[in-house]
């Protein structure tokens, strides 16, 4: 008896619930391919396995010739006669005979252990993507269980997932045993042992938890148009109602906010602003920079770009800290936002820093010549194009080349900036 194949069969009966038959086919199939390299090249090699017992014996086959030119694939007549006398052969015959070697069941028991872990674990990577494979983009709950590097291993329940370090929500802390939500965000089926990849970072994430915890949005009453994440720190999301009697952005902030403060809890006091969707985009960006209060709003359809104006106490809340309220609102419109004070509310000292800074944008002007001119007095091209040839010459540091190059310079930008406007 094979006591070290024994050995493992019965432990993979015991704690793996594998059939000893099934350990048997397997076995054989393994040892198909060991043989070949333990026994060498033969014609024919069947491995069989006893099933009680569990001994190995190996088989080849031989080709019945009239002179033998390779001893491992053929046998001459006469030969086979004395081997096999109860027979009558023939040339052509296939003779089965037994080759298994003195050491074929050690072999056996470490091919076998090879084979059943390979096997198992194709079949848990099957298993894996069979239960997952339908919930991509869905909220799963795991335990922390380790860290690798950056990447954070989590339990599942019945298989494994990784959070990798840019799918992290930077301002969060996980510790071992923490119980968290995460969204399913891919299968990578090709990586050894099937992979699940979370995220906590992913805008899809917010969307998500807005479904399970608004349920206007779950039935298809509410639409979640846009989201705008900077994860850990701010998110804005754009909701729209299918229906009239229901407003969007109540029905998200739920009874005295109790909706929007537990999707906020879940993200670990992350800011979350609803904002109501607008086809029109002028209102859907004074939507989106609410509670700033907006003058006006220029679109310009050519740059795809919104011009705000706001008075100056307006400035700061509308851009918001390090810009991130523009920067979002951009994100969730899709249009750049450019937000400006209102020039009849700056001061003498911005006036000049904005003549100054436009003046330096032009081919041929640029800023050391732009700071002479707006100190001399001239503040914009019409200025410039107005005065005397003479008076750009008593502009200190000026020429009369340097005169003249400004001039043609701003004659060239005043034609441009015209036959934009015409074209509008």
């Amino acid at each position: 008896m094979n006591n070290e194949l024994l050995t493992v069969f019965e432990y993979m009966e015991r704690e793996r619930k594998l059939d000893r038959e099934t350990l048997a086919q397997l076995v054989e199939s393994a040892l198909q391919v060991a043989g070949r390299k333990s026994i060498g090249r033969v014609r024919d090699l069947r491995v069989e396995l006893d099933r009680k017992t569990l001994d190995i014996r190996a088989f080849a086959s031989l080709e019945v010739v009239d002179f033998v030119r390779n001893r491992q694939e053929e046998i001459s007549v006469t030969e086979a006669q004395v081997q096999f006398p109860d027979k009558k052969h023939q040339i052509g015959d296939l003779i089965e005979i037994e080759v298994t070697p003195r050491n074929f069941g050690r072999i056996a028991a470490q091919t076998a252990k090879q084979a059943i872990i390979q096997k198992l674990r194709m079949a848990e990577k099957d298993k894996v993507y069979a239960i997952y494979k339908d919930h991509v983009g869905d909220i799963v709950t795991g335990t922390v269980r380790r860290f690798e590097r950056s990447d954070v291993i989590v339990d599942l329940g019945d298989a494994e997932g990784v959070m990798p370090a840019k799918e992290r929500v930077p301002s969060e802390e996980y510790q071992i045993g923490d119980r968290i939500r995460f969204l399913l965000l891919t299968i990578d089926a090709p990586a050894p042992g099937t992979q699940l990849i979370l995220t906590r970072a992913n805008p899809e994430f917010i969307r998500k938890l807005f479904e399970l915890e608004v349920s206007e949005i779950a039935d298809g009453t509410v639409e979640v148009k846009g989201i705008a994440r900077e994860a850990g720190f701010r998110t804005k999301i754009a909701v729209h109602s299918n229906d009239d009697k229901v407003d969007p952005v109540g029905a998200c902030v739920g009874l005295r906010g109790q909706r929007v403060k537990n999707i906020v809890r879940e993200l670990s006091g992350e800011k979350v602003d609803i904002v109501k969707w607008s086809p029109d985009i002028k209102t859907f960006v004074t939507n989106a920079l609410a509670p700033a209060k907006l003058m006006r709003l220029e679109v310009e359809e050519l740059d795809n770009t919104v011009k705000v104006i706001v008075e100056s106490d307006q400035l700061s809340l509308a851009i918001g800290k390090k810009g991130q309220n523009a920067r979002l609102t951009a994100k969730l419109t899709g249009w750049k936002i450019d937000i400006q004070k209102d020039e009849a509310d700056i001061t003498f000292e911005e006036r000049i820093a904005l003549a100054t800074g436009q003046l330096a944008t032009i081919e041929g002007i640029g800023p050391e010549h732009a700071g002479r001119l707006v100190a001399a007095g001239f503040l914009t091209l019409e200025g410039i194009l107005a005065a005397d040839l003479a008076d750009l010459v008593d502009v200190d540091g000026f020429d009369a080349d340097i005169a003249q190059q400004v001039r043609a310079a701003a004659e060239t930008a005043f034609e441009s900036q015209n036959g934009k406007a015409a074209d509008e």
